[in-house]
């Protein structure tokens, strides 16, 4: 059985051009959905997947219907492969069932695949140059080694607590915690010296 899914980003779309594609297609079930491509929650294609059963071909306008991505393209068409259904693009003359089909997809895949590589290594070498700058990513550090000795030297003086330290210099009781190593083991060592 062919299966059909129709989707169009905004109500002021018309669906006509696609539904009349996948009923020449033989679709003898269209999904019709209003929905940006971008959304990764998308009711109605969800139902689509769900209909389809074994031996089932999924038909689609254009491959840019139904994935939001191609990563998102390649788990749809894996996800579909391994319940033994097909899926079929007019646009790009692509079906899974047939040899040639599979062949474009797995190069679809393999590009993808590709995608994903290139950009974690222009990420990774983004990154070096950055920090052969100078410059170090991630949040920046809540407390500078002047406020660190303010706050040790508060916390020797244990008339405040670690709470009150901390909203004097500006951060939470973890964060102090993490900076001071153990403020506590910290303030009853200052306590002990005075003995």
């Amino acid at each position: 059985m062919n299966v059909g899914y129709a989707r169009c980003s905004t109500v002021g779309q018309d669906h006509d051009l696609q539904i009349d594609g996948l009923k020449r297609a033989g679709c003898e079930r269209i999904f019709i959905e209003t929905a940006s491509g971008t959304k990764a929650d998308r009711p109605v294609l969800a139902e689509a997947l769900a209909f389809v059963r074994p031996g089932d071909v999924l038909v689609v306008y254009s491959l840019s219907r139904l994935a939001r991505s191609v990563r998102h393209l390649i788990e749809v068409g894996e996800d579909l492969r391994v319940r033994e259904i097909g899926l079929a693009s007019i646009t790009e003359s692509i079906d899974t069932s047939t040899v040639s089909g599979r062949f474009l997809f797995t190069i679809l895949g393999a590009m993808s695949q590709m995608e994903v590589e290139l950009l974690r290594e222009r990420t990774r070498h983004g990154l070096q140059a950055a920090r052969a700058r100078g410059r170090v990513g991630g949040r920046p550090r809540v407390l500078d080694e002047g406020r660190i000795e303010i706050a040790r030297t508060l916390l020797a003086n244990d008339r405040l607590t670690v709470a009150q330290v901390a909203e004097q210099v500006g951060c939470s009781s973890a964060t102090l915690y993490r900076h001071l190593g153990g403020a506590r083991r910290l303030s009853s060592s200052a306590q002990a010296v005075r003995a």
